[in-house]
């Protein structure tokens, strides 16, 4: 949490003490606060020595500094003459005096390290999905929101976010890190069930995306990138209630309720959604339950986080074209504590549980002929503490997570001999994971260098401790311009249904290497007051790479290693008018222009030529955004999505091969917005180009949705 102290004094704001969450962990770039005609430039990661903020403070009208006492944002804020709880003041008593207030707001302090650092000492480049932007955005999951950051991709089976494979910079769903406020929520069974999350998008915040190897930072299974979803934390006492329907017999609706008791922040918060689906057997059923509780004392800072989430739907052809009729559940339960101390040296501890259940039916009108059920259990803790001294800051840390999963299907067999204690299931399998951390940053005036060791054990894998280094440096060349280029190793274990899962036309492989990376990225970022562009070329060579293959002359799939070479360039421009007060008010709002392109190859030719399918990868994504206003409350945003997939499937429909190719998708959103309330409609899909994630999985064509959201302030 950001603890602001806000005194009136001589006409100026000040901000102190920025606190350090566990789940703080990326880069907020160009974050700005606007209070009336005051506008607040926040830090990112700010530090302590960094941390105060200086602005001068403008007279704002009585109504707009009511509106935000009403929001809980300022006390005491100067009208004119007076102050606005009433009580006159003239200005020699606003130099000679002080009204205090202390206000919690969202965290927005965000590193790409195991160390806060400053924002104008950022050693990589994160890309942030704001608040702001969810709200403007069409998008209808986390899933759709992610559509929007051009180095990731996106390949859904169902739509609100069904099942969705997320994978960034040429990486599938099993090698990216998912964590919702810094708790690793990733799945072992499968990466195709990690997106199933506990929280509405109501409840979120922002999304933030490190892109690229980060095994020294994060753990093993953040392989090719990290996605954080922050959760909201008002600073109000607020009910929120949310309901949309659309097209395919489509209805959400959700709620949340914040609550302010001293020291602590309760929300909870919950939803419903349902479809008949566009296609024959996707109709789909979801609920989630979420509570999230913050508390900040003198010493220690504590977050608390409970969710399950329930979802019930028609899997089309998700694993195969032999039925049409298959069907599939999926149940969440997570739990989560995290703490900071305060002082010299922090203290950060942490402790999780996740359960995930598991049920797939082959054909829904005879579920005995060929059905799965999965219990997945993930538990575990860390404790990383840092500290800064003359010659930079350092950080240790030791993470314990173990990974547990009961099946029908996938591990080894229960021993028959002995007692069963978990009926109904047949196979089991463990693995613990042991991660020790160090780092060091040492941060000079236009120089900063971020170097760590991850030192890993993991069960399942043989050799003892295998060591993954990496190192981030970043040059300020000129006040708006930095430099970027970092280095850094990974690996990554099989998940269980690569390890272990047969199937019609499928073949595990029980004996799979784990795979390892070394990443190489170079970059630059260039800010002024409204503009914002970034530019990146990244290479990762891949050792051992896990996929499905078919090889020349076999009848079913499985699961093989080989090496990748993957590269690729990424670029980002934003143009932001609601970052300057002298433009905020103009027709356009926000502009944004993004684009990646990636390659891929296996290294070994005559490897490659024993396989029977190519590589399928997303190489060319083409990303662009309009935001703008019509008339007084109405605003519309445009968002266009040009996807160039590589690869093909046999399309089961014709009997012919056929290339994956390439679709652009037009979603646009009218919205209607004041303090209170706003309604809103939207078309998704626009031009009503019906195309392929997933082999055989066709997506829908035009999806139309209105909606509301009212917000009552208690």
């Amino acid at each position: 949490m950001l603890q602001q102290t806000i005194k009136i004094k001589a006409n100026t704001i000040r901000w102190h003490q920025f606190s350090r969450r566990s789940d703080a962990v990326f880069l907020s770039l160009g974050r700005e606060i606007n209070i009336g005609v005051l506008s607040v430039a926040t830090l990112l990661a700010a530090t302590p020595d960094s941390a105060t903020a200086r602005v001068s403070m403008a007279p704002v009208h009585a109504d707009e500094a009511t509106e935000l006492l009403d929001d809980g944002v300022a006390d005491g804020v100067v009208v004119d003459d007076e102050i606005v709880d009433g009580m006159p003041i003239d200005e020699t008593v606003i130099d000679s005096s002080f009204t205090e207030k202390h206000i919690q707001l969202s965290c927005t302090e965000v590193t790409a390290s195991r160390i806060p650092i400053s924002s104008d000492k950022a050693t990589r480049i994160i890309q942030i999905i704001t608040a702001e932007d969810l709200k403007a955005s069409s998008a209808q999951s986390v899933s759709d929101l992610l559509k929007l950051v051009a180095g990731v991709d996106v390949r859904q089976r169902g739509g609100f976010g069904i099942q969705t494979d997320i994978g960034v910079n040429g990486g599938n769903e099993d090698q990216v890190t998912v964590m919702l406020n810094g708790i690793n929520i990733s799945n072992p069974h499968t990466g195709h069930l990690t997106m199933d999350l506990p929280v509405s998008m109501n409840d979120i915040e922002r999304i933030e995306v490190l892109e690229g190897g980060a095994s020294r930072v994060y753990g093993s299974s953040a392989f090719a990138g990290v996605i954080n979803i922050v959760t909201k934390s008002e600073a109000v006492n607020r009910v929120s209630i949310a309901t949309s329907g659309g097209s395919y017999g489509t209805f959400c609706t959700d709620g949340s309720v914040n609550l302010l008791s001293g020291a602590f922040t309760n929300r909870f918060s919950g939803g419903w959604s349902q479809s008949d689906g566009a296609s024959a057997n996707s109709d789909f059923k979801k609920a989630n339950v979420y509570w999230h509780e913050q508390y900040s004392g003198d010493w220690i800072d504590l977050r608390m986080q409970a969710g399950l989430s329930t979802t019930k739907y028609g899997a089309n052809t998700f694993y195969g074209t032999g039925s049409q009729s298959q069907y599939e559940e999926n149940d969440r339960y997570m739990l989560s504590l995290q703490g900071e101390s305060k002082g010299s040296l922090h203290l950060l501890p942490q402790l999780y549980w996740n359960r995930m259940y598991d049920h797939y039916i082959w054909r829904k009108e005879n579920p005995a002929a060929y059905e799965n059920y999965h219990r997945t259990d993930v538990y575990g803790g860390q404790l990383n503490a840092w500290t800064a001294w003359h010659l930079g800051k350092t950080a240790v840390g030791v993470e314990f997570r173990r990974e547990n999963i009961l099946s029908t299907r996938l591990g080894k067999p229960i021993d028959p001999n002995n007692i069963n204690p978990y009926p109904g299931y047949k196979y089991e399998d463990g693995r613990s994971n042991l991660g020790l951390y160090i780092e060091h940053d040492v941060l000079l005036d236009n120089w900063s260098f971020s170097a760590g060791l991850l030192a890993n054990h993991n069960t399942s894998v043989s050799g003892g401790l295998r060591f993954y280094p990496g190192i981030d440096v970043s040059y300020r060349p000129m006040e708006n311009l930095r430099l970027y280029a970092s280095f850094n190793q990974s690996l990554r274990t099989p998940t269980y249904t690569e390890l272990y899962y047969n199937g019609p036309g499928l073949e595990a492989n029980s004996a799979l290497k784990p795979e390892k990376s070394t990443d190489y990225t170079v970059g630059c970022s260039f800010t002024t007051s409204v503009i914002s562009a970034t530019l990146k070329g990244f290479y990762r060579h891949e050792t051992d790479m896990m996929d499905w293959v078919k090889l020349q002359g076999a009848t079913v799939w499985t699961t093989a290693n080989s090496d990748i070479d993957n590269m690729g360039v990424e670029a980002l421009v934003v143009y932001d008018t609601s970052k300057s007060t002298a433009e905020k008010h103009y027709f356009i709002n926000k502009v944004s222009v993004g684009y990646c392109y990636n390659h891929q190859h296996r290294i070994d030719e005559q490897q490659a030529a024993n396989y029977a399918n190519q590589l399928v990868y997303l190489r060319h994504k083409f990303v662009a955004t309009l935001q703008h206003r019509i008339i007084s409350h109405l605003s519309a945003k445009w968002e266009f999505v040009y996807k160039d997939r590589a690869g093909w499937f046999d399309n089961a429909l014709t009997g012919n091969r056929q290339n994956y190719g390439s679709f652009g998708q037009l979603d646009l959103k009218l919205q209607w917005e004041t303090k209170h309330y706003r309604f809103y409609a939207q078309a998704n899909n626009l031009t009503g180009k019906h195309y392929y994630d997933i082999a055989n999985v066709c997506q829908p064509g035009r999806w139309f949705t209105v909606g509301t959201k009212l917000n009552i302030d208690l």
